[in-house]
């Protein structure tokens, strides 16, 4: 077992972008004290595999009247539509998730949003703006991917003879 001093482990913990703090306790005050519109995209859920591969997007901010799929904890498997995004206190209700209180009254009980996959979008002219910005930035991305491969197999292919 090897044992690091405090420097020691600082130095191996590798940090990229000078601009962002990696000190925990920075990064628990951003998230806690988040505004409204930080929330919103903290609060952001995966699409399904169907979705994904629809929009070429991987994850969307989530709203009220999104189809979502519980996929971890208690109420795993479990579908229903979004009725609230507590923004507050980053969690989602969705429709029929709910537990009975002591006198009888129903409650809905929040499901994290990290816990949930999409699978209907609620779709109107900003969100579908927001799905084409997305897909076309990934696809930018690929495009430059695949350039500078192709680019470093024919300069090693270069530097062989």
């Amino acid at each position: 077992i090897a044992v690091f001093s405090s420097s020691e482990s600082a130095a191996i913990a590798m940090k990229f972008s000078p601009n962002v703090s990696s000190s925990r306790r920075k990064s628990r005050k951003a998230h806690f004290t988040a505004d409204s519109t930080a929330r919103r995209k903290i609060m952001s859920v995966s699409l399904s595999k169907d979705l994904q591969q629809k929009y070429n997007v991987r994850a969307m901010p989530v709203r009220k009247d999104d189809e979502v799929q519980v996929v971890r904890g208690i109420y795993k498997n479990r579908e229903g539509k979004v009725t609230a995004c507590y923004r507050r206190k980053y969690i989602i209700h969705v429709e029929r998730i709910t537990r009975d209180k002591a006198n009888g009254a129903q409650v809905n009980v929040g499901v994290q949003p990290s816990n949930c996959v999409i699978t209907k979008l609620k779709l109107d002219k900003d969100r579908k703006k927001i799905l084409e910005r997305k897909a076309l930035g990934r696809t930018r991305k690929k495009e430059d991917a695949a350039a500078t491969t192709t680019i470093a197999s024919s300069s090693a292919m270069a530097n062989v003879d």
